[in-house]
């Protein structure tokens, strides 16, 4: 069984919203990274992806998102060895500043632009791929 796991790339203003996480948490404790979270268990329920990401984002960082679409998705395994699948999602900003809401998981948040972060010497690879990835289908939305 995996867990399964949101993130979103959140835009605005050709910036992308990373959150400082919480030397707290389990996996990647201290980094930056897209906001988001696990799944709870619903039983039968619809468009459980999108209103994961939506509360989330609310509780870690205090704001409101719209215009959710697919990125990507992958799997990896934590340091405690809990298989995970990630799907990411390209969010729009909607209302609130973000802030460290909840900081048992966030110790702070920065905007960032695509160039700083896939030049960011410190940042994972795969927060770089994500972020790449994010900013194609943004691009993509942009021409249709």
């Amino acid at each position: 069984m995996f867990v399964v796991n949101v993130e979103g790339a959140i835009h605005r203003n050709d910036k992308w919203l990373l959150i400082h996480r919480s030397d707290k948490e389990e996996h990647a404790g201290g980094g930056l990274s897209l906001v988001g979270g696990k799944c709870e268990i619903e039983g039968n329920s619809s468009d459980i992806l999108e209103r994961t990401l939506k509360r989330e984002v609310f509780e870690e960082v205090g704001c409101e998102i719209t215009s959710i679409k697919y990125v990507n998705s992958s799997s990896f395994v934590t340091d405690s060895g809990i298989n995970v699948i990630d799907i990411v999602f390209l969010c729009q900003h909607k209302s609130e500043e973000p802030y460290a809401k909840s900081t048992d998981e966030v110790d702070g948040v920065v905007w960032m632009t695509t160039s700083e972060i896939i030049t960011h010497t410190e940042l994972p690879i795969f927060l770089k791929e994500n972020i790449k990835l994010a900013e194609k289908v943004l691009q993509d939305n942009l021409h249709v």
